[in-house]
């Protein structure tokens, strides 16, 4: 199958050498560092969080390897909790003033929108800045007044459209994100176009309609057949079946139409991209997600949630263990050549993003 997809898209197998990712997670492991974060961050009322997501982080991409070298996380945490701290004063600006003046909410509303493609900005610059390969950083180059178009503009035309631009929206957002990410000095590629985005959409939407069809269909049969009964009386109450009408549908939103939306989604975004002459791939299938994230739910749910760090161990390695990439050429000459390019024009953003903002 790789060898397929690699003649179709390069024209040239001899050349490129096929490297997944790997990832070495432990749920074991894991739950010890998310047991010790979760109470923390409760005894210490939050404050503990901004070092609790880097010893996270931190360990899921020390986990991450590729052609047996590791990612590594270097955030501060001090940086996160401004960021969180920022954030919660937001969305504290914003609660308070729309419970008390619908106006005044609204116009928070409004400064929170004007400033969001701002932070978002921030928090991207300070995640790649802080994330490493081999030594060697990514960094952030997107254009803060792009950011506005893509990340403010077009989705508000996707709402005064009813949703109908927002493929459109989706796809400008993604190319804006991958375009401008860099490593080393080398820019990454994005070549999806709109087309894809609403293909995928339109399959979602398809597949969603069928799944509310048969949700209400279900509840239908169950309240004509006297299978709904309260004190002895056939439920005929609308709001009731439009309750049962709705858990079923998100039981279906929740198993089918995720799992097939994450799958197909990241497809389409990691097998459109490029490094440089490396091209990547992705193969998650929608069937083998929903059996992980089936098994998530009713483990979590059973264990009153202390299965989380295992589920979320799971859902990382599968995800990831589904990407790869085709190298053009070997990675060690690859990675060496931009180190000495980057040690010669210097750190340009070396310690310039100091806030993450938590969203």
């Amino acid at each position: 199958m790789l060898s397929g997809k690699l003649n179709d898209r390069t024209g040239n197998m001899q050349s490129h050498q096929y490297q997944p990712l790997r990832f070495t997670g432990n749920g074991g492991e894991y739950f010890r560092i998310w047991i010790v974060n979760l109470c923390l961050s409760i005894v210490t009322f939050g404050i503990y969080s901004g070092w609790a997501k880097v010893r996270r982080n931190q360990y899921f991409y020390r986990h991450t390897y590729l052609a047996n070298a590791n990612f590594d996380y270097h955030g501060n945490p001090i940086a996160i909790l401004k960021g969180r701290i920022f954030a919660f004063v937001l969305f504290a600006a914003y609660s308070i003033t729309i419970r008390s003046d619908l106006i005044e909410g609204l116009i928070v509303l409004v400064v929170i929108m004007l400033i969001m493609p701002w932070l978002l900005v921030s928090s991207l610059r300070f995640r790649l800045h802080n994330t490493s390969y081999r030594g060697l950083r990514f960094s952030f180059h997107g254009e803060t007044g792009e950011a506005y178009i893509s990340m403010l503009l077009w989705p508000l035309f996707s709402f005064f459209t009813l949703g109908m631009l927002w493929p459109f929206a989706h796809q400008r957002i993604a190319s804006y994100m991958r375009e401008n990410s860099v490593y080393g000095n080398v820019f990454f590629k994005f070549a999806a176009g709109v087309r894809r985005f609403y293909k995928l959409y339109g399959v979602v939407l398809l597949i969603t309609i069928v799944n509310v069809f048969i949700a209400m269909t279900i509840t239908r049969v169950m309240i004509r057949s006297g299978a709904l009964h309260i004190a002895g009386e056939k439920v005929y109450m609308v709001n009731v079946a439009v309750g049962i009408s709705a858990l079923w549908a998100y039981i279906g939103l929740l198993l089918v139409v995720a799992p097939y939306f994450i799958s197909r989604m990241q497809n389409l975004l990691w097998n459109q991209t490029k490094l440089g002459s490396h091209i990547f791939t992705s193969e998650a299938r929608a069937r083998e997600l929903f059996v992980i994230m089936l098994g998530n739910v009713v483990l979590i749910t059973l264990t009153l949630g202390l299965f989380k760090p295992f589920a979320d161990i799971r859902l990382a390695r599968y995800r990831l263990e589904r990407i790869g990439i085709l190298l053009d050429g070997d990675i060690d000459q690859f990675t060496s050549g931009l180190q000495g390019e980057v040690a010669a024009i210097g750190e340009e953003v070396a310690d310039m993003f100091d806030v993450d903002i938590a969203l």
